[in-house]
């Protein structure tokens, strides 16, 4: 029963299926922002200002290096 509701499901998302794996799309960068953007609003649980969670979240989604005072240029490192 469960291979024949996936063979059906196969075949409906035939099309849909066939043209991800020719132009070689993914949706797995945008699955990783919006697991990075949970996790952050989960640690910003009792912030008492929803603005101050969306920074948060601006903050870590950008590619803004911020240099800190007690650490050295070179020694930074970008993820």
């Amino acid at each position: 029963m469960i291979a024949c509701d996936l063979a059906r499901k196969i075949r409906r998302h035939q099309t849909h299926i066939l043209n991800a794996i020719r132009l070689d799309i993914s949706n797995a960068r945008i699955e990783a922002t919006n697991n990075k953007i949970k996790l952050i609003i989960r640690k910003a649980y009792g912030f008492r200002n929803i603005d101050n969670m969306l920074d948060l979240v601006y903050l870590v989604c950008s590619d803004l290096e911020i240099p800190l005072p007690n650490r050295k240029r070179d020694a930074l490192i970008v993820a």
